[in-house]
């Protein structure tokens, strides 16, 4: 898994990254950010001003419910229920990644 968030990020410590994603928080797409299809590479892309980034499968179905209302512990939840393992700590540590480069937001749960 390995694409960005932002949104409304709080300044805590916990990953190499300073931003700690717990399961009671619910992400979501910061304002300046997209998910959407992209016909040519047929797959799911965030677009970012002057930026694509190409989306894997499990990144792509992260992103798709990180809208504000699904907890992290609800994401891992939704996406454990598709298939047959999902890694907590992968989960929080893409959102990390995503919240870093302020392309995720989080708000508190």
């Amino acid at each position: 898994m390995d694409p960005t968030l932002t949104g409304t990020t709080r300044a805590t410590t916990g990953t190499r990254h300073g931003i700690e994603v717990s399961g009671s928080d619910r992400p979501r797409l910061a304002r300046h950010v997209r998910l959407t299809f992209c016909r040519t590479r047929q797959r799911q892309v965030l677009l970012h001003p002057e930026t694509v980034v190409v989306l894997n499968g499990s990144g792509a179905d992260i992103l798709a419910l990180c809208d504000g209302r699904h907890t992290v512990a609800g994401i891992v939840a939704e996406l454990g229920a598709r298939y047959q393992r999902v890694p907590d700590d992968e989960v929080r540590q893409f959102l990390s990644r995503l919240v870093a480069r302020r392309w995720v937001e989080l708000d508190d749960g």
